[in-house]
């Protein structure tokens, strides 16, 4: 009984988890979406509220909009005028204070993440953390610069070290080059491998222990 009970739970659990975190993802949409919708029926005619309104009602309409919305930005973006526009937007809230400290933060971060030419997350490594003789997985982001590296008497590379089961909290590192080793894995691989906290292991190649092919980290 035990058997069959676990064997339905593997075959249902993530299709609820799955439906569970769309649904959370849908509802702070469709609360944004319901909120522009009410700050819109303050400033329009009374006779366009009511069925302003009742879009709010209407199943995964805000979905709808917020990606038609962001398939339009990216398009107007796209070309040398929209680029103009952006750049000017930049420099608009890059004057305001305190809104410029966040937003350029989190812009350095975004651009890192998603853009097609970001260097985060280049290849995964074996680093000793937290202590010597514990390894753990790591994500190279780049190399030390500025002030930092003049500190550093050797060469180092940047690491950030995910947290387990849940990789978008962690730790970041700069390390000796010398004390990291690299791992043929891809990154999705080893993002798997943390979230499953080990029990979900990457395929082994012709040779499971071979050694790892000489690469360079921030190449």
């Amino acid at each position: 009984m035990r058997k069959y009970l676990v064997a339905g739970l593997l075959v249902w659990l993530p299709l609820a988890i799955t439906v569970w975190v769309l649904g959370q993802i849908l509802d702070v949409v469709n609360g944004v979406f319901g909120s522009l919708l009410a700050a819109l029926a303050l400033v329009l005619p009374a006779t366009w509220r009511e069925g302003l309104l009742s879009l709010h009602h209407v199943p995964g309409l805000g979905l709808v909009i917020l990606a038609g919305a962001l398939l339009l930005t990216g398009v107007f973006v796209a070309n040398i005028f929209g680029q103009w526009w952006l750049r000017q937007w930049d420099r608009l809230l890059g004057s305001i204070p305190i809104v410029k400290n966040i937003y350029s933060s989190v812009k350095q971060v975004s651009d890192t993440l998603f853009s097609s030419s970001g260097n985060a997350f280049r290849e995964a490594v074996l680093v000793q953390y937290p202590r010597e003789g514990s390894w753990t997985i790591a994500f190279v982001t780049g190399t030390p610069s500025g002030e930092v590296a003049c500190h550093l008497a050797s060469e180092h590379v940047s690491v950030y070290v995910p947290t387990t089961p849940n990789p978008t909290s962690g730790f970041f590192l700069m390390m000796p080059r010398s004390e990291i080793q690299p791992l043929a894995m891809s990154v999705d691989e080893a993002l798997k491998y943390i979230i499953s906290m080990g029990t979900v292991a990457p395929p082994p190649g012709n040779a499971p222990c071979e050694e790892a092919p000489e690469r360079n980290p921030v190449g």
